[in-house]
């Protein structure tokens, strides 16, 4: 086994001339911005995450805005990175630091961690970038090079094998340029131990990385026993009139928590029974061509179906129009066509109401 200090001189001189050094959330580092940059790349690609930094950081360039901002406003610039728990947190730990810590960020990974949505890895990434404090990181490019170099059997996720390579992460970061080694374990992570094809042939770690040595670099990190995932379906009724749409707000839980929607139905039977109990007076319909969304856990088929009215009924309080759906949120509205891109809307919402407003003359 590599010594930590072998470890970190060969990491440094790889880093010093191969490490990525310009992209935005490096520069003007600051807690925030390594901070929302983080949580942005939890799940997400570098080169996804960049525009939407840049939007962000556009939009809410301190954390007194992020926390003064309407959600609405936060989960219309994280419409499209998925995972929308992550800035429902976002929006939740900028209001605490803005409260509790006059907008000011802690200075100990235990404290950013009790932050909502900061786990131990993203503080010990905000504490070594933006503090130079010690601490380590276990991304998932960071599993995935100490994994490979000490050929660490077992899946990630499991405490045992978490619990080792914390042990491994911590035994190797340094006290000294500590920002610059959690930058260059991710950089090493993500241009060449790369989860696929990893360009073994010149990583400075070649002749000491055991999954090399053994040829089972395609092996680690070992994944978790893979299930089929399950199938739903569900028929969303984009209900217009004239230059209106029928939108409701998800509950704050479960998938697209936050967000604007379509009323959904379980099946085509229910849609079709809600709309002649509420009476409505439809001019014309139309049943869209169903498509697949993948969530990490169920595929959902959604079949959209557009039904434009002869006039708009009138919404008295929650649940009236539409409270057949299967899940409640918390009001409905009719927006003008014209506002609804400020909206937080989840992707495959957003993609039906950019066809929608294309046929609306």
């Amino acid at each position: 086994m590599i010594a930590p200090a072998d470890f970190q001189h060969r990491l440094f001189q790889w880093f010093d001339r191969h490490g990525r050094k310009h992209l935005p959330w490096q520069q003007a580092i600051s807690p925030y911005r390594v901070w929302v940059s983080e949580i942005m790349l939890q799940q997400t690609q570098v080169n996804t995450v960049i525009p939407y930094f840049e939007r962000f950081m556009d939009r809410f360039p301190t954390v007194e805005s992020l926390a003064e901002a309407p959600e609405d406003a936060v989960l219309q610039h994280w419409s499209g990175l998925g995972y929308y728990a992550r800035a429902r947190n976002l929006h939740k730990a900028a209001q605490q630091l803005v409260a509790e810590h006059d907008g000011r960020f802690p200075d100990s990974v235990d404290a950013l961690a009790a932050l909502p949505g900061i786990g131990r890895s993203t503080a010990g990434a905000i504490a070594s970038i933006s503090m130079g404090i010690t601490a380590p990181i276990l991304d998932g490019n960071v599993k995935r090079v100490l994994t490979r170099l000490h050929a660490v059997e077992g899946w990630p996720g499991l405490p045992k094998v978490a619990d080792q390579l914390w042990q491994i992460a911590e035994r190797f970061t340094p006290a000294e340029r500590t920002g610059d080694y959690t930058q260059a374990m991710m950089d090493l992570g993500a241009t060449l131990c790369t989860r696929s094809k990893p360009a073994c042939g010149i990583c400075p770690f070649m002749d000491v990385c055991q999954a090399r040595i053994q040829g089972r670099q395609a092996e680690f990190p070992q994944s978790k026993a893979k299930k089929a995932l399950p199938e739903r379906a569900t028929w969303m009724l984009m209900l217009q009139t004239g230059d209106e749409i029928l939108l409701y707000k998800r509950p704050q839980k479960g998938i697209w928590g936050g967000l604007w929607s379509f009323p959904e139905f379980t099946t085509i039977g229910d849609l079709d029974a809600r709309l002649a109990l509420d009476g409505l007076r439809v001019a014309s319909r139309q049943d869209w061509q169903p498509f697949r969304h993948t969530f990490s856990h169920y595929h959902l088929d959604i079949h959209p179906v557009r039904v434009e009215l002869e006039r708009r009924p009138e919404i008295v309080g929650e649940g009236s129009l539409m409270a057949g759906r299967p899940m409640e949120g918390t009001g409905q509205v009719w927006y003008n066509r014209r506002l609804i891109q400020e909206l937080g809307l989840a992707a495959p919402v957003r993609k039906l109401i950019d066809q929608l407003l294309q046929e609306i003359p």
